[in-house]
């Protein structure tokens, strides 16, 4: 009898514990997501060339003649989903025109987002839009605020 009481015993325990080992608990598969999401890399940044860059120290926005870049870079966010640095941006005033013109530096917020997916490398994903704030003064005629469409 005691056998039996034994027995049935530890049937019961054997049960709830090849329930519990056999299915995953819902800690472990919010943590398997979690680590998944952060296997997948974070957006790029595409610079001129279209070559892929992640915090960069400095970032030319006007490819075409180089009138206007930002330089000093800092960033405090990097992720999925968008990117804030601060920095500055310099740019020639080209007066009288471009040539003799003079670069003038104005402290910037920068933020990025919109990441998409690379029509060339569908694994990799780019930031699709790039939002400066001039913080301290700006270049005659901007506004505080712009947004500028990133190439990709």
């Amino acid at each position: 009898m005691r056998a039996a009481i034994t027995l049935c015993a530890a049937a019961a325990l054997a049960v709830p514990m090849g329930t519990a080992f056999a299915a995953p608990s819902a800690q472990h598969t919010d943590t398997a997501r979690t680590a998944q999401h952060r296997q997948a890399p974070d957006p790029v940044l595409l610079d001129c060339a279209s070559q892929p860059e992640v915090r960069p120290e400095a970032y030319v926005l006007a490819c075409g003649d180089g009138n206007s870049r930002l330089v000093s870079m800092h960033w405090l966010r990097w992720d999925a989903h968008a990117a804030v640095g601060r920095g500055t941006n310099v740019v020639n005033d080209c007066d009288p025109y471009c040539a003799a013109g003079t670069f003038r530096a104005y402290p910037v917020t920068v933020r990025l987002d919109e990441p998409r997916a690379s029509q060339s490398d569908p694994g990799e994903r780019h930031f699709t839009r790039m939002t400066l704030t001039y913080t301290d003064g700006r270049p005659d005629g901007f506004p505080r605020t712009v947004a500028y469409p990133l190439p990709g």
